[in-house]
Formats: C-alpha cells, sequence, structure tokens
C-alpha cells in the first residue's frame, strides 16, 4: 500500500490571511491534537514581517512550545532575512519560496525572481545546520500574468536544486489550474530535473483540486500540503482561494487505497476545533 504524506499548513497558510489572531496557547493546542491524530508534519508559523502578517507575529513563541521530535515542524522564510529569524528561532526544517511570476514575486517578496533567488541562496549556504525545502509559488497560473510556462518552474526547480533543497513544493496559488495543466508541468519539470523530489500544494478555488490529487498520486506524487477545514489562500495573490481541507483529502486518498497514517475521526474533531479558533480569534482591527 503506497503510503502518501500529507502536511497541514492551517497553523501558517490556514491563518495568514484570517482578519484574526488565534493565541499562541490556541495554535499549540491544535498542534498537539494535530500529532494525536497521526499527522507527523506541519506548517508552524511563517518568519515574515509582522506589521505585514500580524497573524504571524509569535512564530517564535509558537516554535518554543511545541512538543520536540513530536513531528515535524516546518517555518516559511521568504527571504534571507527571515531564514536569519527562522534560525534565531531554534527551526530546523524552513520552507524558502520564490514566485514563477515576476508580477506576483514583486507583490508577495517585493523584488524580483532573480533577486528573491539571490538572497535566498546566500542565506541558505549561511544555515547548513537547517534542512531547507523549496516552494515555487504560482507555479500554474498567475492573478496577474495568466498561464505559466513549465520551462519557467523547471528553471526555478533547478536554481533550487543547486541550493541543496531536499524537495519542490509546486503551489496552484489561485486554484484555477486544470488537472491536465498540473499534470503537463510536473512530466515537464520531472523531464528536466528527474532527481530531485516534487510534491504539490493545490488551491481550491473550483472544487477540482481533489480529481488533481488523486490523478498526480497517481503518477507517483506522494507528499500534499492541505489545511484544516479548508483555510488558507496568499494575501498578494488576489482571487485566491482556501487550501484542501485535510479532512477531505484524507478521506479521499485512503478511498482510494492510500495510506496517510492519519485518524480521520480524530482529524474531523481538529478541524472543528480549527473553525472555533477563527471564529472565536481576535480581530486584527481592534489590536491595530
Amino acid at each position: 500500500m503506497t503510503f502518501i504524506e500529507i502536511i497541514d499548513v492551517y497553523l501558517r497558510d490556514g491563518l495568514q490571511d484570517e482578519e484574526v489572531i488565534v493565541s499562541t496557547e490556541e495554535k499549540l493546542a491544535i498542534a498537539a491534537d494535530l500529532i494525536a491524530a497521526g499527522v507527523r508534519r506541519f506548517e508552524v508559523a511563517s518568519l515574515v514581517n509582522p506589521k505585514r502578517v500580524p497573524q504571524m507575529a509569535d512564530a517564535a513563541e509558537v516554535l518554543a512550545g511545541l512538543v520536540p521530535n513530536a513531528a515535524e515542524y516546518t517555518v516559511l522564510a521568504l527571504n534571507g532575512k527571515g531564514i536569519d529569524r527562522a534560525a534565531d528561532a531554534g527551526a530546523t526544517h524552513v520552507q524558502i519560496v520564490a514566485s514563477a511570476s515576476q508580477a506576483h514575486s514583486s507583490a508577495n517578496a517585493g523584488r524580483s525572481t532573480e533577486d528573491a533567488l539571490a538572497s535566498l541562496a546566500e542565506a541558505v549556504s549561511r544555515h547548513p545546520e537547517i534542512t531547507f525545502f523549496a516552494g515555487i509559488s504560482t507555479a500554474f497560473v498567475c492573478p496577474f500574468e495568466g498561464d505559466i510556462a513549465a520551462a519557467k518552474v523547471a528553471d526555478l526547480v533547478g536554481a533550487f536544486a543547486e541550493m541543496g533543497v531536499s524537495h519542490v513544493g509546486l503551489a496552484d496559488t489561485l486554484g484555477t489550474a486544470t488537472t491536465l495543466k498540473v499534470l503537463t508541468t510536473i512530466a515537464d519539470v520531472r523531464a528536466a530535473h528527474p532527481d530531485t523530489p516534487l510534491s504539490l500544494h493545490l488551491h481550491n478555488a473550483e472544487g477540482q483540486a481533489l480529481d488533481t490529487v488523486v490523478a498526480a498520486a497517481a503518477e507517483g506524487i506522494t507528499q500534499f500540503d492541505a489545511a484544516l477545514a479548508g483555510f488558507g489562500g496568499c494575501p498578494f495573490a488576489p482571487g485566491a482561494h482556501g487550501n484542501i481541507a485535510t479532512e477531505a483529502i484524507v478521506r479521499v486518498l485512503h478511498e482510494q487505497g492510500y495510506e496517510t497514517g492519519i485518524d480521520e475521526a480524530k482529524l474531523a474533531e481538529v478541524a472543528r476545533r480549527a473553525r472555533r479558533a477563527v471564529a472565536e480569534g481576535t480581530p486584527i482591527s481592534a489590536i491595530a
């Protein structure tokens, strides 16, 4: 039976687009519940400017409060400064990101894709103690530039591979990429970089993301991002929709005969708690 790894991103991607602050204590409780449900890897925070993303202002506190070695905890860093912050906070697994779209890179990172890569490469070289993996935003469709050529994505995968990342995730930031577009891009990237493992981060704007998961799993993709209750999106990509719900992707993969190691009943309880955490969070407007 093929094992599919599900990385839950609620605590980072799920919360960064909500107009509320969830307390550090509640985030840590949700992390503990995810572990109890069988999730063994999840994103816990991003090391970004808290003025731009106040939902992540407690990133260091969240990292410090996690149970050591109970799961693989990852954080997001958008640039060299973020990587240094992550190292200072004790992060051992860091996702770095660049966009396949120049326009999205400017909106998201405030610089061109090439400048972003140069900054990331220099910072990665300073921290050999950290395991890095990479994500490529707008890998299929961009809200500003439209369809993204697979050759652009392959070039970015090559740049990240030269940095020594463990694998590269391809993100459908808008959630509008067709299953055919995703599979075609995967095939072209694999042809150019057959030794670089790929994962998928799919948003679900048009309800086709679960079909894409099933098709991609059949093509050998064994790692997918998802978020409790389908929360998430990109604050810097107009029209971006939420992630695949973790409970939905686990259910569908189990129905297809894959193993995830995740208990569906326990996961459903965590998803309900995730919804309550947002509903009861402190509005950002109240503390601004």
